[in-house]
């Protein structure tokens, strides 16, 4: 889980694309930091450019899929 220290740095926000899950090599519109559904990892990302392959990390069966989805934004 992705953390802070001060909040004041931070808003909240119900925009579609943190809805979104995004599977391995996807090109997502949106800078930010991506966690993994399946086991919770988390990478940043530069929109644009492609999320990491399938084998970035490994799962186990129960994990499933590498799936990603945004968890905090970059707003510039």
């Amino acid at each position: 889980m992705a953390l802070y220290k001060y909040p004041q740095f931070l808003s909240q926000s119900n925009h579609a694309a943190f809805d979104a899950i995004l599977n391995p090599g996807d090109q997502p519109a949106s800078s930010g930091i991506y966690r993994c559904v399946g086991c919770g990892k988390e990478i940043t990302h530069i929109a644009g450019t492609s999320l990491p392959p399938q084998n970035h990390h490994q799962h186990t069966y129960q994990q499933g899929h590498i799936r990603w989805q945004l968890a905090v934004a970059h707003q510039g």
